[in-house]
């Protein structure tokens, strides 16, 4: 058997969820990207407690579904795989693109991009590929992608506070894959990192979420 693996582009439709309204009084804009096995519509839950009027939250949708047990009652969805990575995370840039273009953000807001699990690299990758200026970045239980560099975020500004946050018990981050996240994490983000472990396993947490707003944000 002789097979041929080929490539053609084609326009494709995907959905995002957001929480709360967009306004004036808007403060801060969140851009959370959830873990493997949820989706974004259920990852706003994380986030409802905070403060209404000042933060709209932007959630968007990992593009590939799958049944999660035998069953075929509950859906969840992915980011990337190993297999071809490169060209999925393109798409994943130009979909995120979309989204901003839709939604149409001030710059006087404070963005705050959030990433989750497997969330993390897709978050990462975009605010380097897109220098986004952000007040605050949250590595949240999540690997940080081996190619970055101290370089790819010297556009940051000296004030952007890099979260990293993980749980003590986490069964995905033992002993030794914490200690070389967060040695990366230390050489890509030098005196703007701040490490926050917590009581807990490989969860959202959301007092660390709700923590953040409490902090001096510049004025928006």
């Amino acid at each position: 058997m002789f097979s041929t693996e080929k490539e053609i582009s084609y326009t494709t439709t995907n959905s995002y969820s957001t929480l709360n309204h967009y306004s004036n009084l808007t403060k801060n804009v969140w851009f959370v990207c959830h873990g493997m096995h949820y989706l974004s519509r259920y990852f706003l839950k994380y986030f409802k407690d905070l403060n209404k009027e000042e933060n709209y939250i932007i959630a968007p949708q990992a593009p590939s579904k799958c049944y999660l047990k035998s069953n075929f009652k509950h859906v969840g969805a992915s980011w990337l795989t190993k297999e071809n990575t490169l060209k999925d995370t393109d798409n994943i840039m130009r979909y995120f693109d979309e989204i901003m273009a839709h939604e149409k953000i001030s710059n006087n807001v404070n963005l705050i991009v959030l990433g989750y699990s497997q969330g993390v690299s897709v978050a990462l990758r975009y605010v380097v590929k897109r220098q986004l200026k952000c007040a605050h970045i949250i590595i949240m239980s999540g690997r940080v992608p081996a190619e970055l560099t101290s370089d790819n975020f010297k556009f940051l500004n000296t004030t952007t506070k890099i979260i990293f946050t993980y749980g003590d018990k986490d069964e995905y981050f033992d002993s030794l894959r914490i200690k070389k996240e967060l040695n990366l994490a230390k050489k890509l983000f030098g005196q703007s990192l701040h490490i926050v472990p917590f009581e807990g396993t490989h969860a959202v947490n959301k007092n660390i979420i709700n923590t953040l707003t409490k902090t001096s944000f510049k004025s928006g």
